[in-house]
């Protein structure tokens, strides 16, 4: 894990708020990991990832609770392991998800679960009886686990489309986005996370090692996908998202403005692993899966925006981007009726 990836302040909080019953046990935990406790008080403070996987695992050890006690049902010590041995010994992704969405709905009483296939994409819902919403915190710590654990076993990142979710939007959300999707929309009806269903025929083959070596780096490698908000790629990414795109720089026009050369831009890049195309590629589909949930704005309008020739093109690069098409997707994030 690279010593740019960090965690904020925000989630550290959020994390003592049900696992630590006074400032002061608060305070010995956080000088255990090695956190200093006053930039509690830190507005924009952020902490190594590595510290914030640290106080993780202590609090579950202390609580005898992998879920910060966010549950009335503890997901004891042991869960995670249990959940990934249960999904593991299934064929395919999809089953393993299955399997292991039935375990976590055995064990936690009020966030019950399930994998809904709908043509081209695939969703988790959870079906919630509750009127009232979990926090938000809740709810990205339970996608968390299950997309870590998916992602081990299909040894490969699983792109999540969009997650919407029943609370209202938090103060801070960066972290969450960078993790999961620039794609978060609150106050929904139900709490659902969508991604392509391409990925659900993928083979599971891992290995008893394989799963001690994950376990051993449990939560450490999935919060990896944690990134610094001030890297050169996010940094980009910030700008391309507030320009046109028929105003995007060309990469030596865009390494003038940042005052390096076209080399280094791509050498640095690189380093972060990425590239330029890949991060236009990564707006325009940000941007397209949000413009997508809004009805009144037409196909050939949103082509438009994202600088393609035509409706057609967009369709294609669409497809390519996500596994599905936008009339496919627009369907699914605007049918309220079922939910």
């Amino acid at each position: 894990m690279s010593e740019k990836d960090t965690i904020s302040i925000h989630l550290v909080r959020e994390a003592l708020l049900q696992s630590c019953e006074s400032s002061a046990v608060s305070t010995e935990v956080l000088l255990k990991v090695g956190i200093e406790p006053r930039l509690l008080c830190v507005a924009g403070a952020r902490v190594p990832a590595t510290a914030y996987a640290r106080l993780w695992r202590l609090l579950a050890r202390r609580m005898d609770d992998e879920f910060f006690g966010m549950d009335p049902r503890r997901l004891k010590s042991g869960s995670l392991e249990f959940l990934c041995r249960c999904a593991m010994a299934q064929p395919t992704l999809a089953a393993g998800l299955t399997a292991g969405l039935g375990f976590l709905s055995l064990m936690l009483e009020r966030m019950p679960a399930q994998l809904v296939h709908q043509q081209s994409l695939a969703e988790i819902v959870l079906l919630e009886d509750d009127q009232e919403p979990r926090r938000a915190f809740t709810y990205f710590t339970y996608w968390m686990i299950v997309h870590g654990v998916a992602c081990w076993l299909a040894g490969r990142r699983i792109p999540i489309l969009a997650i919407e979710l029943r609370c209202a939007e938090p103060d801070f959300c960066d972290d969450y986005k960078v993790m999961f999707s620039e794609n978060l929309r609150f106050d929904r009806p139900r709490t659902r996370m969508i991604f392509s269903a391409d990925c659900l025929d993928l083979p599971i083959k891992r290995s008893s090692d394989e799963l001690k070596r994950f376990l051993a780096h449990a939560p450490a490698n999935i919060l990896v996908k944690y990134r610094d908000p001030q890297s050169l790629a996010s940094r980009i990414k910030h700008d391309l998202r507030h320009l046109p795109a028929e105003q995007w720089p060309e990469t030596d026009s865009l390494a003038q403005r940042l005052c390096m050369s076209a080399s280094t831009l791509r050498r640095r890049l690189a380093e972060e692993g990425q590239t330029y195309q890949g991060l236009k590629d990564s707006v325009r589909k940000e941007l397209a899966i949000v413009w997508l949930a809004e009805p009144s704005i037409s196909f050939a309008e949103i082509a438009t925006r994202l600088g393609f020739a035509d409706a057609s093109s967009f369709y294609k690069a669409f497809r390519k981007w996500s596994g599905s098409n936008p009339g496919h997707y627009r369907s699914l994030i605007l049918n309220e009726a079922g939910q």
